[in-house]
C-alpha cells in the first residue's frame, strides 16, 4: 500500500499535470483569449519555480498525502462513507463532489479570513491570468490546504482512488479554467453547466471587490450557483478587465519569485489591505 502512495500516486498526477500543462500552452499560443500584459518568461519562470518548492516542502513537511489518510480511514473505518454500504460507483461520485464542495469552500474562507487573505492574494497578485497561475499558490497555502484535505478524508471516508481522481482533477481543472484560451461562446455556456470554464473564472481574479468575490469553484460550478456567488461576466468585459490586485500592479512585485513568497508579510496600502480581502464586502454565501 505504501508503494501505490508514494510511486503510483506520484505518477499519475505528475503525468496528467505535464499533459494538461502541454495542451494548455499550446491552445494558449494559438487560441488566445486576451494579449498579455507582462513578460511571459519571467512570470511563468518564477510560478513553476514555485510549484517545486511547493512540492518539495510538502513531501518534507507533511509526509502524510490525502490518499494515505484515505487508506488508514478504510482500514480503521473513518468518515461517513463507511458508515453506509452504498455502490461502490455512487460512494466514487459522492466522495469527489463532497471534497470539490470542501475545496470551494476552502476558497471562500482563504477570501474571508484578513489573515488567510493576506497569504492568497499571492495567487491573486498575477498581472497576467494563465495556465500557469491555475499552480501560482504560496507555499503557507499549499500547505494549509494539504491539512485541510487529509482533514476532509477523515470526515468524507472516501476510498483512495477516489482522492487520487479528485487530485487529478483539481489539477487539471485548475490548468484549464486559469487558462488564456478562447473558447467560442456557445461551447463556454454549454460547459458551465459541468465545469467551470477559463471565462467564469477568469471574472475571478478581476480587480474590482464584487468580481474578485465571486465564481469560487474551482472544478464544479453548482457551488457558485446554489450558494449565490456567481456572476456571468465581468463589468468591463474580458478584453477591458484588469486582472491581478489593485495594489500590487508592478512586475518586479506580482511576478518575481522572491517578492511573491514575501507578499503575505508585506502591509499594503488602501484598498487592498482590507478586511475581507479585497475591499468591500466580504464574500455572501447563500
Amino acid at each position: 500500500m505504501g508503494e501505490f502512495d508514494t510511486a503510483t500516486e506520484g505518477t499519475i498526477r505528475l503525468a496528467c499535470f505535464i499533459g494538461v500543462l502541454a495542451i494548455m500552452s499550446i491552445s494558449e499560443v494559438f487560441l488566445p483569449r486576451r494579449p498579455l500584459v507582462a513578460r511571459k518568461s519571467w512570470r511563468w519562470a518564477s510560478n513553476l519555480i514555485l510549484v517545486a518548492i511547493n512540492i518539495g516542502l510538502v513531501r518534507v513537511l507533511i509526509p502524510v498525502t490525502a490518499v494515505a489518510a484515505a487508506m488508514t480511514g478504510e482500514d480503521r473505518g473513518w468518515g461517513g462513507l463507511h458508515l453506509v454500504e452504498w455502490p461502490a460507483w455512487l460512494e466514487f461520485v459522492l466522495a469527489v463532489a463532497a471534497f470539490d464542495f470542501a475545496i470551494y469552500l476552502q476558497h471562500v474562507l482563504f477570501h474571508a479570513v484578513p489573515l488567510l487573505w493576506r497569504v492568497h492574494r499571492v495567487h491573486h497578485a498575477d498581472l497576467d491570468l494563465d495556465v500557469t497561475t491555475g499552480v501560482r499558490f504560496h507555499t503557507l497555502e499549499i500547505l494549509l490546504s494539504a491539512l485541510i484535505k487529509i482533514g476532509a478524508v477523515m470526515v468524507i471516508g472516501p476510498s483512495p482512488v477516489a482522492v487520487i481522481a479528485f487530485e487529478v482533477l483539481l489539477n487539471a481543472s485548475s490548468l484549464f479554467n486559469h487558462s488564456n484560451v478562447d473558447l467560442p461562446s456557445r461551447l463556454d455556456r454549454m460547459l458551465r453547466w459541468l465545469i467551470v470554464t477559463p471565462d467564469m473564472h477568469r471574472v475571478h481574479h478581476s480587480v474590482l471587490p464584487n468580481e474578485t468575490n465571486s465564481n469560487f469553484g474551482f472544478n464544479l460550478p453548482w457551488w457558485d450557483y446554489l450558494l449565490g456567488t456567481y456572476l456571468p461576466q465581468p463589468r468591463e468585459g474580458h478584453l477591458q478587465m484588469t486582472i491581478g490586485l489593485m495594489e500590487v500592479r508592478e512586475e518586479r512585485v506580482a511576478d518575481r519569485l522572491d517578492q511573491m513568497l514575501l507578499l503575505p508579510f508585506c502591509r499594503l496600502s488602501a484598498p487592498e489591505e482590507t478586511e475581507f480581502g479585497p475591499k468591500g464586502k466580504p464574500p455572501r454565501v447563500g
